[in-house]
């Protein structure tokens, strides 16, 4: 029975063994928790703007200026086959260029800041590369300098989506707009799948509630909310988690400020 009791329990070590093994394989090289990348799926890629990146800055995400509120220049807008009426802001992708003699090798990680509208008086594949049905990358010039020259104008690429967590350091940080009786909040910094989908606000007097998405990254309450501490309860749009960020903003808070919580998504 000692035998038997000692092999059943190696057996097991070793399922989990090989089960961890299997994912650092599948994973490239790494073991994620929560969200984990999507497959490689072929799309196109652009650029727009120069190597300053100035015409990336504010977009329909709502981020604002991407160097201060920590997105850098590592940003692309989406085509609205994927953009999902903004519901896809801050979410993470992994591109390499491929099938062109322009490509570097390697890959860039970006954070979708902004939309790429369509353009139906040029041909889909001619110019009106967002137009829908195209899933399109129109990359800021210096995280498309990372995948192929600048020279090629658009390149096919192959992308997915991964979790944000090894660029999203830190707390989720909230930035109030609105007045005494509408609160609009942008919502940055976000790990895990990068996403939003549904949040609230609660007061040290109020119970929680329900924010609408007003749009890109932000969601809107209409209340009077001054002078309370102010919590946040996020849904992940991805993943469907949702965590609590308790007493985010003292009772003196103001708009125009941003204020960081203690928890993100993983």
């Amino acid at each position: 029975m000692a035998s038997l009791h000692h092999s059943g329990r190696f057996c097991f070590l070793l399922s989990i063994i090989s089960l961890v093994f299997s994912l650092f394989v599948n994973r490239g090289g790494a073991v994620y928790h929560g969200y984990v990348p999507s497959p490689w799926t072929l799309a196109h890629a652009t650029f727009y703007g120069d190597e300053t990146a100035s015409e990336t800055m504010g977009g329909a995400c709502g981020y604002g200026n991407l160097i201060t509120n920590g997105y850098g220049t590592d940003t692309a807008a989406l085509s609205s086959t994927i953009f999902s009426d903004g519901y896809a802001c801050g979410q993470c992708y992994q591109i390499r260029c491929v099938q062109s003699p322009w490509c570097y090798t390697g890959y860039t990680t970006v954070t979708a800041t902004n939309l790429c509208p369509p353009n139906w008086s040029q041909d889909s594949n001619n110019g009106g590369w967002c137009n829908p049905p195209r899933t399109h990358f129109d990359m800021a010039k210096p995280a498309f300098m990372k995948i192929a020259q600048w020279k090629a104008g658009i390149v096919p690429v192959m992308y997915r989506r991964v979790p944000c967590n090894a660029i999203r350091k830190g707390g989720i940080r909230f930035s109030f707009q609105g007045n005494g009786y509408w609160l609009l909040v942008y919502v940055m910094n976000v790990a895990g799948a990068g996403d939003i989908n549904r949040m609230w606000v609660k007061g040290t007097k109020t119970g929680w509630i329900s924010m609408s998405h007003n749009w890109g990254a932000s969601y809107q309450a209409f209340a009077t909310l001054q002078g309370q501490a102010l919590s946040f309860r996020l849904t992940s749009y991805t993943t469907k988690q949702t965590i609590t960020a308790y007493n985010v903003a003292p009772s003196n808070w103001n708009l125009g400020l941003t204020y960081q919580a203690q928890v993100n998504f993983h």
